[in-house]
């Protein structure tokens, strides 16, 4: 098959963090990326950003360079597009290419709210483009090595599953200027949508949905400090209107390896855990036996780990002995940066034509999340 023509918007050579180029670019441009993928446009804020973006990055003078979203949808050598801007310019700048029925691949979050998001999600069945939302940590192996372990009925039937969470982002009270924008959340983009919203897709991808589910919020540090990232300044003092502690607990939905009434349970903080403890437990609790998954990086399990181990372990009921389960990167996987690992995987199950069955998640998939999250937020 003809490697897929893709069109990257967010590759910046001056974006003070850049999830296309960290996260995207390094398999697109290994071997086996190229194989697969051709990079044959790139869209920033003007023509001239995305050349200098173009040129930055050595990606070829061949390499077509768009200031204008409608611009590149009008393009008919490009058939895929993948958007990693800040969210709240998702909608506008991906509208256009679902308009003209291209596939779309969008980083999460989807959008700023779940009404733009359904939106867009109802746009793409229209016009018949394939979707992909870039929850990648479904397909990272220490997750599919959880789902697969459950499924083979090793601990029996789930009957509780409880996670510690915090992320190690933020949490004091001050932010750095480039990410001010976590502190609104109009703006779609935040510790909750982001961290809290990968890691409660994970794991309900692993133990299923909620039937019925209870949350409750809070905004412990109000008043945050906006400093420059170098200097640490204050630059200015703003109000937070996001929650920074988030609790969750609801009946899970059974299922051939999920007992009736099972239950989820879910705390999560911003900021470090206290010295020595993991910002990241989750223990799945069985009728012979539980399972308990742990990360040194906190929620970001598929991204964000390089160096830290993420062990498995099992503890069988009948013996009282406790276990480790080995998993590992594909070797492919391993020669890419920690970030692009997953996000490779989701490229390659996207090439082979695989979805939402192959643990790619659709637009339609990424509303559910969004109204899950707006529900929280915005009672």
């Amino acid at each position: 098959m003809a490697p897929i023509r893709i069109a990257l918007i967010g590759l910046s050579q001056s974006a003070k963090t850049s999830w296309a180029g960290d996260a995207h670019l390094p398999y697109l441009l290994s071997d086996r990326g190229r194989e697969r993928y051709t990079i044959v446009a790139l869209l920033n804020s003007t023509e001239q950003a995305a050349r200098r973006a173009i040129e930055h990055y050595e990606l070829g003078a061949d390499v077509k360079s768009y200031g204008s979203p409608h611009d590149l949808a009008a393009d008919p050598h490009v058939d895929l597009v993948m958007c990693a801007t800040r969210v709240d310019v998702h909608y506008d700048t991906i509208r256009p290419s679902i308009e003209a029925g291209k596939d779309v691949f969008v980083e999460w979050p989807l959008a700023e709210n779940a009404q733009r998001a359904a939106e867009l999600a109802a746009l793409a069945r229209e016009k018949g483009g394939r979707t992909v939302v870039g929850l990648q940590t479904r397909v990272a192996p220490a997750i599919v090595k959880v789902k697969s372990l459950l499924e083979s009925g090793v601990v029996g039937k789930v009957v509780s599953s409880e996670v510690t969470a915090a992320t190690l982002y933020g949490g004091g009270d001050s932010i750095s200027e480039g990410l001010a924008y976590f502190l609104d959340k109009k703006v779609g983009g935040n510790p909750v949508t982001i961290a809290f919203g990968h890691m409660i897709d994970f794991l309900h991808h692993t133990v299923g949905e909620y039937a019925t589910a209870h949350s409750h919020l809070q905004i412990q540090r109000p008043q945050q400090s906006v400093v420059d990232a170098d200097t640490r300044a204050t630059l200015a003092t703003v109000t937070s209107n996001v929650p920074d502690l988030v609790s969750v607990h609801g009946t899970l939905q059974p299922s051939p390896y999920v007992a009736e009434g099972a239950s989820l349970l879910i705390n999560f903080r911003t900021g470090p855990p206290f010295p020595g403890t993991l910002p990241f437990i989750w223990t799945i609790h069985g009728e012979k036996g539980e399972i308990r998954i742990s990360s040194e990086r906190g929620t970001f399990i598929g991204a964000d780990a390089s160096g830290f181990p993420v062990p498995i372990e099992v503890h069988d009921y009948a013996t009282g002995e406790v276990h480790r389960v080995k998993w590992e990167w594909e070797e492919w996987q391993e020669a890419l940066p920690i970030r692009a690992r997953s996000i490779g995987k989701g490229y390659d199950l996207f090439y082979q034509g695989g979805v939402e069955g192959g643990g790619l998640v659709e637009f339609d998939a990424a509303v559910a999340r969004h109204v899950l999250l707006d529900a929280m937020l915005w009672p």
